[in-house]
């Protein structure tokens, strides 16, 4: 994959940018998306949150990386029609950074296409199957968390990135990409691991990007004054029987 390329993504949004090439300031720092950097960056949001409660941390904390997984992922494979491998420790993460800077590719290459299925076969293969999962089963093993509640919210981080791109895509005279964005995102989520996670609608007006509602909950109203996301379950429940 080409660097100019990859770089286009910068522009949709934060989440979408990543640093690849030479080291960057303070390139000891960043580590593998292994327990130690989950760990620390578990602390980080703890701390960031204000919040004692090591679910609500590690549930923001894992929902942060799999938005910049999931966003990467999704831009790239819309925009350039590639997937960038993401696998075998070739990811560096900053706990302490934040998007653009918390994440480095130092060298950036493209999955190989797939005989069958395309960009989103490559993403539920080698990033929902891939980093994802294996963050998935490292923050369980750090904090006690549910792991329905964590693809819950790897499933809103990427109806999020969608959303982003689609409006990006349609902002920029790209009807057909914020398409092809779209298609890509429903299959993702038909992946066993985010099925029933939430529900994906068609935006109402003309070029209107999908709007999502959990199935879970990311625990965020556990923060004084937190509340409650656009996509909460909490949110959107049918109102009780009396």
């Amino acid at each position: 994959m080409r660097l100019t390329r990859l770089s286009e993504l910068a522009s949709v949004g934060p989440f979408f940018a990543l640093r690849t090439g030479g080291a960057p300031a303070g390139a000891a720092e960043y580590g593998p998306l292994d327990e130690p950097t989950v760990r620390a960056r578990v602390e980080t949001v703890a701390r960031r949150l204000g919040t004692e409660d090591r679910r609500v941390a590690a549930s923001v904390a894992y929902q942060g990386i799999a938005g910049r997984l999931l966003s990467i992922a999704l831009g790239s494979a819309v925009l350039t029609g590639e997937v960038p491998d993401l696998t075998g420790g070739r990811l560096r993460w900053h706990p302490a950074n934040t998007a653009p800077d918390d994440l480095w590719l130092p060298d950036p290459a493209a999955l190989p296409h797939p005989a069958h299925g395309g960009p989103a076969a490559l993403i539920r293969e080698h990033v929902l199957r891939g980093p994802l999962a294996d963050l998935h089963r490292t923050t369980r093993a750090v904090v006690t968390v549910s792991g329905r509640l964590l693809w819950g919210n790897a499933a809103s981080s990427l109806a999020g990135s969608l959303r982003v791109l689609h409006t990006w895509c349609c902002d920029q005279g790209r009807p057909q990409d914020a398409a092809r964005a779209t298609a890509l995102a429903r299959v993702v989520l038909d992946d066993p691991l985010l099925r029933g996670t939430g529900t994906l609608t068609a935006g109402g007006p003309p070029h209107a990007a999908p709007s999502f509602v959990r199935s879970t909950c990311c625990l965020y109203y556990r923060v004084p004054p937190g509340g409650t996301c656009g996509d909460c379950v909490l949110r959107h429940a049918p109102p009780r029987v009396r």
